[in-house]
C-alpha cells in the first residue's frame, strides 16, 4: 500500500467510525487492534492488550488528574463560582464594560482552579449571563463571555491538556504549568479587549438594571472566597515555581483545601460527597479509557512506521520549521473543532512528535502552543463544548453564541499565537527560572 493511500485509509477509518457514533476511546482501540492484526498477527495484538493498558495508566504523573478533577468538583459544588461572580458584580458598580471584563478575568481563574472549561462555562451561563444582559450586553455576547471565560481552563494551569502532554512527551508538568502562565494571561487580556470592543460597537439600547435581582453575599462567604482564590493561586503557581511542592502534591493539597472550603460554607452532605466522587470517577474513567485506546493505537502507529511515512512525505519541508508549524497548527485546530481535547492530544502526539523533533521545534513551547489552540477549539463551531455548556444553562442558542465567540477565537489566534511564534520566550523564559 502506498504511503499516501495508507495514511488516507487511517483517516477515512476515523471519519467513518466517528460518523457511526462510536466513542473516541473505542475508535482508537479498534483501529489499533485491527492495524496490529493486519501488520503483524493476532498474537502480537493480544500480547499488547495484556500488558499495555496497565502500563499506560499505572503512572505516578497521572495521579494529578483525579486530584485536580475532584478539587474542581468540590469548588463548583460549594458555590464558590456563584459567590465570586456576585463579588465581581458588586465591584463593577454597574459599569457594563468593567463587569464584562472582570467576568472574563474571574472566569479564567475559576476555570484554572476547577480545571473544567465546560463546567465553568455552565456555571457562568446560569449566573453571569442574566446579569450581563441586564446591563446592556447582547444575549449572544453575554453567552460568548461565559464560554470564553471557561475555555481558558485549556491554557491556564492546572490544565488536563498540559498534564497529558507532559506524560506523553515526558516533559516536566511543572515546566509546562509555568510555561503556560504568560500565554494564558495574554489570552485572557485578548478576550477582555474583544469584550470591550464588541460591547461598545453593539450594546443593547435598553438597560434594565432595575429588574436585576439584588445579589447579596455575606462577609464570611466573601472572605472565604477570597481566601480560597489566594490559597489556590499561591499553592499551584507559587508552590510549584519555588519548588516547594510537585504538581501532584499541589493537587492533593488543593483538593483538601477545596473540601475544607465546602465544609466551612456548609455545603458538605451525603449528596455533595456522592455527586463529587461520582463525577470525578466519570471524568477520570473517560480519560483512562482514552489512554488505554491511545496506548494500543500508539503501538499500531509504531509498527506501521506512520511517523516515518509522514516524515518522508514532508521531508522537503523539514528545513522550514515555520511551514511545518503552520501545517500542524491548522491540523490540530481542526481536530480540536471536532474531537474532545484530551483525545486529540493522546491520538495525535504519537504521530506528530517525531515530526516536531525532526523540525527542531521546542517540545515545551509546542505543548503550550497546542494548549492555546485547544482553548480556541472550545469556543469554535461545530463542537465548541464551552459554547454548548453556556448555551444550555443560559437559554441563549448556541448558534448565536458562536458568532462573537468565533471572533474572539480569531483574535486570540492572531495576537497570542502570533506573539508566541515571534517571541518563543513568552513560553520558555519562566520555566528556566524555576527553583529545582
Amino acid at each position: 500500500m502506498s504511503d499516501p493511500l495508507f495514511i488516507l485509509s487511517i483517516v477515512c477509518a476515523f471519519l467513518v467510525l466517528m460518523a457511526a457514533g462510536f466513542h473516541i476511546h473505542s475508535i482508537l482501540l479498534g483501529i489499533g487492534v485491527m492495524g496490529l492484526v493486519l501488520i503483524q498477527d493476532f498474537n502480537i495484538a493480544a500480547a499488547f492488550l495484556r500488558s499495555d493498558p496497565f502500563g499506560q495508566i499505572a503512572s505516578y504523573a497521572l495521579t494529578t488528574i483525579p486530584l485536580y478533577v475532584i478539587m474542581a468538583q468540590f469548588i463548583l459544588k460549594s458555590g464558590v463560582v456563584q459567590d465570586a461572580f456576585v463579588m465581581v458584580y458588586k465591584a463593577s458598580k454597574g459599569k457594563p464594560t468593567v463587569l464584562g471584563s472582570m467576568t472574563v478575568v474571574i472566569g479564567g481563574f475559576l476555570g484554572a482552579v476547577s480545571g473544567s472549561g465546560a463546567a465553568t462555562s455552565a456555571s457562568l451561563g446560569s449566573v453571569a449571563v442574566p446579569e450581563l444582559r441586564n446591563y446592556g450586553f447582547r444575549p449572544d455576547l453575554a453567552g460568548a463571555i461565559a464560554a470564553a471565560s471557561g475555555s481558558l481552563s485549556g491554557i491556564i494551569p492546572p490544565s488536563i491538556i498540559l498534564i497529558l502532554y507532559g506524560v506523553i512527551t515526558e516533559t516536566p508538568i511543572s515546566d509546562l504549568f509555568m510555561a503556560a502562565m504568560i500565554p494564558g494571561v495574554l489570552t485572557m487580556l485578548v478576550f477582555v479587549g474583544c469584550v470591550i470592543v464588541m460591547h461598545r460597537n453593539g450594546s443593547e439600547s435598553s438597560i434594565d438594571v432595575a429588574s436585576s435581582p439584588e445579589l447579596k453575599i455575606g462577609a464570611r462567604r466573601a472572605i472565604t472566597v477570597v481566601a480560597v482564590g489566594i490559597f489556590m493561586f499561591t499553592l499551584i503557581f507559587g508552590g510549584i515555581y519555588l519548588g516547594l511542592v510537585t504538581p501532584t502534591e499541589a493537587g492533593a493539597i488543593g483538593a483538601l483545601g477545596a473540601f475544607v472550603t465546602a465544609l466551612v460554607l456548609g455545603k458538605v452532605d451525603r449528596t455533595f460527597m456522592v455527586s463529587s466522587v461520582r463525577d470525578t470517577a466519570v471524568v477520570t474513567g473517560m480519560i483512562v479509557l482514552i489512554l488505554i485506546g491511545a496506548a494500543i493505537f500508539g503501538r499500531f502507529v509504531s509498527f506501521s512506521l506512520l511517523p516515518r511515512r509522514i516524515l518522508s512525505m514532508i521531508e522537503f519541508l523539514i528545513q522550514y520549521p515555520s511551514i511545518v508549524l503552520i501545517i500542524l497548527a491548522i491540523a490540530f485546530f481542526f481536530l480540536f473543532m471536532f474531537i474532545e481535547g484530551t483525545a486529540v492530544i493522546l491520538m495525535a502526539l504519537p504521530v506528530v512528535l517525531p515530526v516536531i523533533e525532526q523540525a527542531g521545534i521546542d517540545v515545551l513551547w509546542f505543548g503550550v502552543f497546542i494548549a492555546v489552540i485547544c482553548t480556541l477549539g472550545l469556543i469554535t463551531p461545530p463542537v465548541g463544548l464551552s459554547v454548548y455548556s453556556a448555551a444550555g444553562t443560559s437559554g441563549v442558542p448556541a448558534s448565536k453564541i458562536f458568532r462573537p465567540a468565533t471572533k474572539m477565537a480569531i483574535a486570540v489566534a492572531v495576537f497570542v499565537c502570533g506573539a508566541m511564534i515571534l517571541f518563543p520566550e513568552l513560553a520558555t523564559w519562566l520555566p528556566s527560572t524555576i527553583s529545582r
